[in-house]
């Protein structure tokens, strides 16, 4: 790690509750906030792509900035994709919209697996570089850097795009568990090179995304999946920050999500905080969980859903959760309007 001096930002809401400590108020803030729904990202979008933004140490910092100001949130995530670390390294890729990423050449046997690039810290330099220009424009705030998991990462290779029922990644993850496990080892490796240069540019906590983890069984997740994600997370243990964790559809795998490493487990809307606290058990704080489709049901909807949350966080932390950081349950939806959120953000700074 580099000798970067971390801020110190230790009375912000966020990484107190990140920490077991007693934060000022309840921290909130949200997935993919930084985009999509904002007019003024649309409109800087309309002149550049999704990937070369994301190489753009200037564009990473103002769409980081974007929904900080608009919003007041309590900590700001990095502006990134999940496929980055994959196209910084060599291998050929974009981002199709409405679509999502799309791999040249899928990855399909040994010699393929073989073949992968590795990732050298200087091919992600633009993105340290837009962590340094955050660092120095966020005053106080936190700013959360982020890589997808190399079960998500691995997905993607396999089927050379989004996919809805994973049936090649699960093929060879049973059928030739040698060469996953290869292929899993090499996603990693990226990962971890991808996480250390954030935190050594200045990032105050990292979340792991495993997005499609939620399409396996618990004994698959714990087989062919969790000895990686414990490694990324064993890994960046000596930066000393927050470790999140999160996929969508995982109540499931909560409990082993929780053991790989993070100190700050994500729930989708699916689970309630109670229930999530029992599976993961004590000792970790939560993350989330509103639903995003809440966020088009009205103000009082909005409101008493909630208080459901704060309630269930609350709980949760008599049952031995160490915190609670209010999130939704997945990322902000494309038609969310914007001033939603914002008062989403002050009524929990309110309660």
């Amino acid at each position: 790690m580099s000798t970067y001096t971390r801020r110190r930002l230790s009375d912000a809401p966020f990484l107190a509750a990140a920490t077991g400590a007693t934060p000022s108020r309840r921290p909130v803030w949200f997935m993919r906030m930084a985009g999509r729904s904002l007019p003024e990202y649309r409109e800087l979008r309309k002149r550049v792509g999704m990937l070369e933004s994301c190489f753009d140490p200037e564009l990473v910092c103002e769409f980081t900035m974007q929904p900080v100001r608009r919003h007041g949130v309590d900590a700001a995530i990095l502006f990134s994709d999940i496929v980055v670390p994959l196209k910084a390294a060599g291998i050929d890729l974009d981002i199709v919209p409405g679509v999502g990423p799309v791999i040249a050449s899928p990855v399909r046997d040994v010699a393929d697996v073989r073949a992968l690039p590795r990732l050298r810290p200087e091919e992600v330099g633009a993105v340290a570089e837009g962590v340094r220009l955050l660092t120095a424009a966020l005053g106080d705030i936190p700013l959360i850097g982020f890589a997808g998991a190399p079960f998500t990462l691995a997905s993607y290779l396999i089927e050379g795009g989004p996919s809805k029922n994973h049936e090649r990644t699960k093929a060879m993850m049973h059928a030739d568990p040698q060469t996953w496990h290869a292929l899993l080892g090499a996603l990693t490796d990226i990962t971890i090179v991808f996480l250390r240069a954030q935190l050594a540019a200045g990032v105050d906590a990292i979340q792991l995304f495993d997005s499609w983890a939620g399409a396996l069984s618990l004994a698959d997740y714990r087989r062919f999946v969790l000895p990686h994600s414990e490694r990324v997370f064993a890994e960046v243990a000596d930066a000393g920050v927050p470790r999140i964790h999160f996929g969508i559809g995982t109540g499931e795998l909560l409990g082993a999500m929780g053991e790989a490493g993070a100190d700050v487990v994500g729930v989708d809307w699916r689970v309630p905080l109670t229930e999530a606290v029992r599976r993961v058990g004590p000792g970790k704080a939560l993350q989330g969980n509103l639903d995003p489709a809440v966020l088009f049901a009205g103000p009082e909807v909005i409101r008493a859903e909630t208080r459901r949350i704060v309630g269930e966080a609350d709980e949760a932390i008599t049952m031995g959760a160490t915190g609670h950081i209010f999130n939704l349950g997945h990322g902000v939806l494309p038609d969310t309007d914007p001033g939603v959120l914002t008062e989403l953000v002050g009524y929990i700074h309110e309660l």
